[in-house]
């Protein structure tokens, strides 16, 4: 059994929930942070996340990684890191698969699609929205709303990129009603969580471009991180399908990442003097994070994506294709709130910006290929170029 480190989340200690529960272990014993975890696996919002896009919008093949696949990933790297340095590796896991709970559909192009819906009502950000999910819009309690998670979990969710000093709408809304210290740094599982989920976009991405055709294997290997691993493969392997290469690659790029990371927490949290979960909050800079060289190549890597992938021309092309669908619906139930499904038509509100905030729930909510069925029915076609 892993030994809990002293500037570990402990759910004995956890500042509680928003709602007062029934005590016992009726449902089983277990943690505060596993009851989280749980509650999150087995929410609606978090199934939806098998057809919300990740890299490529309602792909054909059923290879590609979606929002679901990428989450469980992140867990999985989430949970190594956690268990080496000593963390709460329930903490972490929840935080993992809860990060990406906020995405519209279609992605990063279904965020900018709503920004600029909601530009006169307050805006739109996935995290936020994340935040909103799971203490507003999630309903499977009879006794409040939301999933009522712990204010650790609620707290890593915010700020699990670093403190929060010009929060939006709806993370404001959360904060008023349970406070999370925003300006404050997040916990280590929380830090851990951010950086799994770099850790897994950065290297899965590379899978699934190369398998799109997207990206060609010669051009990402000259990537300088990639190269680096490369050139330990090369000798090893000399003649091996290139596909399995690829996948080696990787694998290996992933746990030098991940091992570099273990290293330079350890050195940062001895540097720093850090002794308990408060000093990780109050400390200066964040306490897990690369070494200073791989940052640098990891910072190389992520232009080479975006120069290669996200802004691929084809990936520009499905992108403002995408932006489309979410305007025009954003404005058709804009204009007649009659064509939302019944309940969501009963509870809107008559009043600015409630209803466009309530109109983008909606929406937000929605898988990539509802969205697409809903624009057909609604507001004709939909002019996507061809799949993968």
């Amino acid at each position: 059994m892993t030994v809990r480190a002293p500037y570990a989340s402990d759910p004995a200690a956890s500042r509680g929930r928003r709602h007062a529960e029934p005590g016992g272990t009726i449902r089983g014993p277990r943690t505060a942070f596993q009851r989280d975890r749980d509650r999150i696996i087995h929410s609606i919002s978090f199934r939806r996340l098998r057809h919300k896009t990740q890299v490529f919008v309602a792909p054909d093949g059923d290879h590609f990684r979606v929002r679901l696949t990428h989450s469980i990933e992140v867990a999985q790297i989430g949970r190594t890191i956690a268990r080496a340095l000593g963390l709460d590796e329930d903490l972490t896991e929840a935080l993992c698969l809860a990060h990406d709970l906020g995405h519209p559909p279609f992605g990063h192009a279904g965020e900018s699609g709503l920004e600029q819906a909601m530009a006169t009502s307050g805006g739109f950000d996935h995290n936020g929205h994340s935040l909103r999910i799971l203490s507003r819009l999630e309903r499977s309690y009879p006794g409040w709303p939301g999933l009522n998670l712990t204010w650790e979990t609620l707290e890593g969710l915010a700020k699990h990129n670093g403190p929060v000093y010009a929060p939006g709408w709806a993370m404001r809304e959360v904060d008023a009603d349970f406070p999370l210290d925003l300006t404050q740094r997040s916990s280590l599982e929380a830090q851990v969580a951010a950086i799994a989920d770099d850790i897994a976009y950065d290297n899965h991405d590379i899978d699934d471009g190369l398998r799109a055709g997207l990206l060609e294997f010669d051009q990402v290997i000259q990537a300088p991180l990639v190269a680096h691993g490369w050139a330990r493969l090369e000798g090893r392997y000399a003649g091996a399908d290139r596909r399995l290469l690829a996948a080696e690659l990787v694998r290996g790029q992933i746990g030098a990442m991940v091992n570099d990371v273990i290293d330079e927490t350890r050195r940062r949290i001895v540097a720093a003097g850090i002794d308990t979960a408060s000093d990780v909050r109050a400390a200066p800079i964040a306490m897990v994070a690369f070494s200073a060289d791989l940052a640098n190549a990891e910072a190389e890597l992520k232009r080479f994506m975006y120069a290669n992938l996200y802004h691929h021309p084809h990936q520009l092309e499905i992108a403002a294709a995408c932006r489309s669908v979410v305007a025009n619906l954003f404005a058709a139930y804009h204009a007649d709130r009659a064509l939302m499904p019944e309940e969501w038509r009963a509870s809107a509100p008559e009043d600015q910006p409630a209803l466009d905030r309530h109109i983008s729930d909606f929406i937000a909510g929605m898988t990539d290929r509802y969205a697409i069925s809903r624009h057909r029915e609604i507001c004709g076609p939909v002019d996507l170029p061809d799949a993968f």
